[in-house]
């Protein structure tokens, strides 16, 4: 049977987030968002919480949180405050989730430990995407050519999540190109390495507190260790599972985005007077602010499916893919509905709704676009047959 009733712990440590993501995250929001800085003062308060390591292994230490709905709670909250600062305290999982997922025991020794050191912060990125190769990730461009001891890479990413400035890259690069996925391999290298430095800095339309950035390798040496998943490699199977295990959290965080601008409006709504009345009382405006919940609602319902099946071990692809494609979509027509309420208000940066806009549009773009969570949802329900 399925219940939605929370337990104990998933109240708590909800509320304990809701309250750093209204009194820590919330007031600094459109600073951050107008500076485009990285935020490391609440960056390392949020670590020392374990806000960022709370999912980790305990083994790590991390706080051991491996129920996937409750991570969606914790994810929903953090968006909630500001979407791009919950990117900055939590674009490390990426890479570290690739590494837990298919690094060997000595990688993840190595690691996991330091992404979790209480006395710092220590950043993750994972390199995928390329300036050619985005969604078709069997057609990047980056090659590692194996030399005595290890592999030299060469190529560039784009748009990387901590791109440049993180302690440790997984970077994604073809051994073959003509092999496609099966040459695909995945390399942890370095904060240091003389081979890879950072490009440009993105200068972005949403979630501007967090920093996006360009990889460059130019004979960036990795030794054989540094091969992600060992000798045989598991790069390409990392990609997806991956990019497969993060897209419900992508989700939960676009839900986030669009019950802020929900709230938002409703509060709004209830102040803001017209012929004699709070324009809540207009049907027009009730019914849109009806609309607005009841799609909240149900994108985070597809949310928690795919969390749960993948909690209970069953396959969840399909439902992951339903539940990114249905929170993004929700999340640009709940904050532009909210833009619409607060009419003129809502278009200026006095009021938070338009940056709600501008942060969920990515929503619909990064771990995978609205376009191929539909051909992976397609391919599911006819076979392949796409």
């Amino acid at each position: 049977m399925i219940g939605f009733e929370l337990t104990e712990e998933q109240k708590d440590l909800r509320d304990t987030v809701h309250e750093f993501a209204r009194d820590v995250i919330r007031p600094a929001a459109a600073e951050y968002d107008e500076t485009e800085e990285t935020p490391w003062p609440i960056m390392k308060q949020a670590h020392a919480l374990g806000l960022d390591t709370y999912a980790y292994s305990e083994d790590y230490g991390g706080g051991g949180v491996t129920d996937p709905v409750t991570q969606m709670i914790v994810t929903e909250e953090m968006a909630w405050g500001c979407a791009g600062i919950a990117t900055a305290i939590n674009a490390t999982s990426l890479c570290a989730t690739a590494i837990q997922q298919v690094g060997t025991p000595e990688q993840k020794a190595k690691y996991m430990p330091m992404f979790c050191d209480p006395n710092q912060v220590v950043l993750g990125a994972m390199g995928l995407t390329e300036a050619d190769a985005g969604s078709d990730v069997a057609a990047l461009r980056t090659q590692a050519k194996r030399v005595e001891g290890g592999y030299l890479l060469n190529g560039s990413k784009r748009f990387i999540s901590n791109g440049g400035i993180a302690d440790v890259h997984v970077i994604f690069a073809t051994t073959d190109p003509v092999a496609g996925w099966a040459g695909i391999q995945a390399f942890v290298v370095d904060k240091g390495n003389p081979g890879l430095k950072m490009g440009r800095k993105e200068r972005k339309m949403g979630v501007r507190a967090s920093h996006t950035g360009e990889v460059i390798l130019e004979d960036c040496f990795v030794p054989d260790e540094a091969l992600l998943g060992g000798e045989r490699g598991r790069g390409g199977i990392g990609v997806l599972k991956t990019l497969e295990s993060t897209r419900p959290a992508v989700g939960a965080a676009a839900v986030g985005i669009a019950r802020a601008a929900s709230e938002y409006a409703v509060e709004y709504a209830l102040q803001r007077k017209t012929f004699g009345k709070p324009i809540a009382g207009h049907q027009a405006i009730a019914f849109k602010l009806a609309d607005m919940a009841t799609e909240v609602e149900a994108a985070r319902l597809l949310i928690w499916k795919a969390a749960w099946l993948a909690g209970q071990g069953q396959p969840f692809a399909k439902a992951a893919s339903m539940g990114k494609l249905k929170a993004g979509d929700v999340a640009m027509r709940v904050t532009e509905d909210a833009i619409q309420v607060l009419g003129g208000y809502g278009y200026i940066r006095d009021f938070p709704v338009e940056k709600w806009h501008r942060d969920a549009k990515i929503y619909q773009i990064w771990e995978g676009t609205a376009e191929i969570q539909r051909l992976v949802i397609a391919r599911e329900l006819t076979g392949r047959a796409l």
